[in-house]
């Protein structure tokens, strides 16, 4: 039986990682705030995710546990992948045509920050929930 294969916690696994790869995107912009032409970019993933579950007319999944099964539906979660966007039409800067506003990557930092302390300790939860339910203590 495969504990931590669900898709539950495969999606939180990948918000994960992703917040993770977003720290390094906002980073990246922080520390180019100078550099002239240089131009922010940003991981888009929760408008995938969003897009991806707003898809309602998808048929019914299959689970193949033998590879001479007949596949149903896609045969996979169908998680998208973060998505790294480049903003080639703003300049911040008439000078440099730089386009990072310090303020707001900051702020950015802080809210990616905060999700991803979101992230672990929800699947810290889920661990403490399974090993409850393994060994009947705390």
């Amino acid at each position: 039986m495969k504990l931590v294969n669900n898709a539950s916690f495969q999606r939180m696994e990948s918000a994960l990682f992703t917040a993770e790869a977003r720290q390094r995107v906002i980073s990246n912009n922080i520390a180019n705030a100078e550099t002239p032409n240089f131009k922010r970019s940003e991981l888009v993933f929760e408008d995938l995710i969003a897009q991806q579950m707003g898809k309602s007319n998808e048929k019914i999944q299959g689970n193949r546990t033998h590879e001479k099964h007949i596949s149903i539906g896609k045969g996979n979660l169908g998680l998208p992948t973060a998505k790294l966007v480049t903003d080639q039409s703003t300049s911040m800067n008439n000078t440099t045509k730089n386009n990072v506003d310090l303020d707001a990557e900051m702020a950015l930092l802080a809210k990616n920050q905060l999700n991803y302390n979101l992230y672990v300790q929800q699947l810290n939860h889920d661990f403490s929930m399974m090993r409850i339910a393994i060994t009947g203590a705390k």
